[in-house]
């Protein structure tokens, strides 16, 4: 019996044991296969689109132009004086102080004139002493005459004769005298054109060109001729970029600038806007304005004539939410699941009205918590939101019950918030620059009483921000929560061409946002 026994016990171990391991069989298939299924489910729901991931960085705006350095004060020295070049003492890149002299023009016919101008004033001063000899005798003799003729012991037209020797007299001795002075106004002159003889140096500096060469005439006829160009200070800079006209309302003083130079391809260097000109330029139809920048070259790596590549920083932001921007361009296709949810947006304007009529009163919180009010102006400014939310709860009740058909939020200007990110015509932009000037109206006189409470700084802070919370630009986008888009409103910010600054209330770092929708072929 015990015999028996132990043969027939390993066959009924094997069956159990097979049995326990089909039930492990099944049990790891059964697991694979709801696995594969839930993966396949996850791809299908997300496998169908694009997607862009709102992150926080950094967003720097810049507008690149092109330029050319100069330094701050160029003069050319000329000559007023023709004459030949006797001697030139500087050369190019030589620096100069101010009245140092540079060239020596020939003086010898200038000295020649003043010698001649000279002898002129001795002979009129000898005509004026003879004249002067003249006008005593007639004087004398006129006396004389007058006297007798009184007596009646001469004959009157003999007073007259003598009355007009003393008048022709008086008259040659002004002539005489007229006469030195222009002599000695013309040596003057020629004095003053002995000095022009000489050039020298208008102001410290350096010698970018030298024109002119020993034993060259110059002369100088209806202008003065160029002989050096002098640059007045190396150690700053400037340069004269052009800028687009599309750009230039971004542009102000007191912007910072990089640029670098093909002399130094190695190197950045930085400058900053010292003035936005107003003399436009066209060339080919293209409108471009002058923007002087600074640059300090105390090193003196710089040098003048150097064609820059630079850039103007408008903007910088830093650790705000991004979004690329192929998720802001794009639109659903027609017949896309996606465009029936824009469809679904417009009919329930409402909801999208309290959305966003929510979102401004939370920015209008977030607003005023900058301020830093006092009790009384932070009682006065929860009055008027209150106030505001009430009339904005009635409003949305009457378009609730009479105007459902129009959608839209009457606060953002009745047209809901549609998807594709925002397709208007002139129109729709019309009406809703409209909309905004009412809407600012209507703020403006729900916070008139919290506005009064403001003292100037906070007063301006506060006109500043509402006036961006009405200008901000809003578009729609479609995000993709649980595997299904949803339609979202974001504000926009800064952009730097790749990735824009977003915000809103429904959105978030981390967020997915639909930037295209996948062929049949990328989702396999």
């Amino acid at each position: 019996m015990s015999k028996a026994t132990r043969r027939s016990t390993p066959p009924s171990r094997k069956i159990a044991l097979r049995k326990i391991g089909i039930a492990v069989a099944v049990v790891a298939v059964l697991g694979l296969g709801w696995y594969s299924w839930n993966q396949r489910k996850a791809a299908a729901a997300e496998g169908g689109y694009r997607t862009e991931t709102v992150q926080r960085g950094d967003i720097r705006v810049a507008i690149s132009s092109t330029g050319t350095l100069s330094a701050i004060s160029t003069i050319t020295v000329g000559s007023q004086i023709s004459g030949l070049v006797t001697d030139v003492l500087v050369d190019f890149n030589s620096p100069v102080k101010k009245n140092q002299i540079l060239a020596t023009i020939d003086p010898s016919t200038y000295q020649a004139q003043i010698e001649q101008g000279s002898a002129q004033i001795a002979s009129a001063q000898a005509q004026l002493r003879q004249a002067q000899a003249s006008l005593r005798n007639a004087t004398l003799d006129y006396q004389r005459k007058s006297d007798l003729g009184r007596q009646q012991l001469v004959a009157k037209s003999d007073v007259d004769l003598s009355r007009s020797a003393l008048d022709q007299a008086q008259a040659q001795v002004a002539s005489a005298q007229a006469q030195i002075r222009q002599q000695t106004a013309s040596t003057q002159t020629t004095r003053v054109n002995l000095q022009r003889t000489v050039i020298r140096s208008p102001v410290d500096g350096v010698v970018l060109t030298r024109k002119i060469e020993p034993g060259q005439t110059v002369a100088a006829s209806l202008q003065a001729p160029e002989l050096f160009t002098i640059a007045e200070d190396l150690a700053k800079m400037k340069i004269e970029l052009a800028v687009d006209e599309s750009d230039i309302g971004q542009v102000k003083v007191g912007q910072s600038v990089s640029f670098s130079a093909d002399a130094f391809p190695d190197r950045k260097f930085n400058g900053v806007v010292e003035q936005v000109r107003l003399a436009a330029t066209t060339s080919n139809n293209v409108v471009t304005y002058p923007v002087v920048v600074t640059v300090d070259n105390s090193d003196g790596t710089l040098l003048p004539g150097l064609t820059v590549n630079a850039e103007i920083e408008v903007s910088k932001l830093s650790n705000v939410l991004t979004l690329g921007n192929a998720a802001l361009r794009f639109k659903p296709a027609e017949g896309s699941p996606m465009a029936e949810l824009q469809v679904t947006g417009q009919s329930g304007g409402q909801r999208a009205g309290q959305s966003g009529g929510s979102g401004m009163a939370e920015d209008l919180k977030s607003l005023a918590s900058t301020l830093q009010l006092k009790p009384e102006q932070q009682a006065a400014f929860d009055a008027a939101l209150e106030q505001m939310q009430q009339r904005q709860a009635e409003r949305m009740a009457q378009a609730t019950g009479g105007a459902s058909t129009q959608g839209g939020s009457r606060l953002f200007g009745g047209g809901g918030m549609r998807g594709g990110g925002g397709r208007q015509g002139g129109g729709d932009a019309s009406m809703q620059a409209q909309m905004r000037a009412r809407i600012r109206d209507r703020f403006n006189q729900q916070f008139a009483s919290f506005r009064l409470t403001l003292d100037d700084p906070q007063r301006s802070k506060w006109d500043a921000a509402l006036e961006a919370q009405l200008n901000a630009k809003r578009v729609t986008v479609y995000m993709l929560v649980d595997g299904k888009p949803q339609v979202a409103s974001v504000r926009l910010g800064a952009s730097d061409g790749s990735k824009t600054e977003v915000s809103g209330r429904t959105i978030k770092e981390g967020d997915q946002v639909i930037s295209g929708e996948r062929s049949a072929s990328e989702s396999k």
